[in-house]
């Protein structure tokens, strides 16, 4: 058993880590949609759904650079594995909170989830510790796609499990991760050899720094404010359409969890076979404004919908539309940053995806108790608008040298 156990080990380390990031963004994934049902049994109001998934991500903001700083002392390996078993705690821990209608264990639950859930950065370091420059690319596309699956099978399965409890789905969340726990413990072989390994410090990551180095570089500060109001506008969604799809159509978590899949699908496809179709033949600058004309049209048309089976055109385009411009956007503001500047730019852009996945969903359900349902939705449209015309003033010398080049 153990010769078998080795030869698993050795055989593929990549194909390891995209098991156990795929197990658990299932788990994760079968329990997000299901969260503003279990704050609902004990308070009406949409802010405190908003705060939880701001507390998820407040966690993870804090503790990643700690986790991905103690993965370079330590080894890749128990940081994995340990945050796979405390995601497990979480799971668990969240459906004793379902069973007592618990607000502060559901609280103490999500914070823990957090925690656990910030060790995608030394996922990405296990990728890059055990793959050559050239496969890299196609190593950390490996955890994507683990991303992507997860997202789209766990909302449906969660949904479906949920019409025999809301604590159920959480149990068998938390028996994925213990499960994804051994397989890790048993198969997975480290990836930073001793002699390799150094003493980080153990500190928060800070924000200011990275935001305020990026901003210095004056042909990138359109587009990352183009960045923050799309990913505002967006970030609300997740957390908040439970509730608004429950109050306009009478949605339960089964309706939600098959929705948030269909809506998994729409950008894993979008991913898959349009940008790489598109980019050639359009060029970033127009995906951009294309995607960005796209959400915001269809934000708030979903606040306007006047039945259920709307939402699904209408958020699968914004899905569609989310894919296209994130991704155009990440990579002009890398082509602009320059070769110096590289890593602040980029630092900085992720730092204000931090701040908008903590402020937004708590500005979604601010809107949602002192507006009603559709206030988030049409608030999310008048910040994509925001980023379109932000967008369209910083790329309009792109856009006037692509005229030139046609007309010519």
């Amino acid at each position: 058993m153990s010769a078998v156990f080795a030869r698993l080990r050795r055989s593929s380390p990549l194909l390891i880590v995209f098991i156990c990031v795929f197990l658990d963004m299932l788990g994760y994934g079968m329990i997000v949609p299901l969260l503003p049902f279990m704050v609902r049994e004990r308070s009406e109001s949409a802010l405190l759904v908003g705060l939880l998934s701001s507390l998820y991500a407040v966690a993870q903001l804090v503790l990643a650079p700690v986790l991905g700083a103690l993965s370079d002392r330590v080894g890749r390996r128990p940081v994995l594995v340990g945050c796979v078993l405390g995601a497990g705690g979480a799971y668990a821990l969240l459906a004793v909170a379902a069973t007592l209608r618990s607000l502060p264990l559901i609280f103490l639950a999500v914070a823990l989830g957090g925690a656990a859930g910030a060790s995608i950065p030394t996922a990405q370091a296990y990728i890059a510790d055990s793959t050559p420059p050239e496969d890299r690319a196609r190593g950390l596309g490996l955890i994507g796609a683990a991303f992507g699956l997860g997202l789209m099978l766990g909302p449906a399965a969660g949904g479906l499990l949920s019409s025999f409890g809301l604590g159920v789905p959480a149990l068998l969340a938390a028996g994925l991760a213990l499960l994804n726990g051994i397989y890790g413990l048993l198969l997975l072989p480290e990836s930073l050899p001793v002699e390799r390994r150094a003493r980080q410090p153990l500190r928060p990551g800070n924000l200011l720094g990275p935001i305020v180095q990026a901003a210095t570089v004056r042909d990138v500060r359109p587009l990352l404010l183009a960045i923050v109001l799309l990913n505002l506008a967006f970030a609300g969604l997740q957390s908040n359409f439970p509730l608004y799809s429950n109050a306009r159509f009478g949605w339960d978590s089964v309706e939600n969890g098959v929705f948030f899949a269909f809506v998994g699908l729409c950008a894993v496809l979008t991913q898959a076979l349009l940008i790489g179709r598109l980019q050639p033949a359009l060029g970033e600058p127009l995906l951009v404004l294309g995607g960005l004309a796209t959400m915001a049209g269809c934000l708030g048309l979903t606040a306007l919908a006047p039945a259920g089976w709307a939402l699904y055109p209408l958020v699968g385009l914004l899905a569609v539309g989310t894919g296209l411009a994130i991704p155009a956007l990440t990579s002009l503001v890398s082509r602009r940053a320059g070769e110096g500047r590289q890593g602040a730019v980029m630092g900085g852009m992720q730092a204000l995806l931090s701040l908008t996945l903590v402020l937004g969903p708590a500005i979604a359900g601010l809107l949602f108790d002192l507006a009603g349902p559709p206030a988030p939705y049409l608030g999310g449209g008048l910040l994509a608008t925001g980023a379109l015309l932000t967008a369209a003033l910083g790329l309009w010398p792109d856009l006037r040298q692509v005229g030139i080049d046609q007309r010519q």
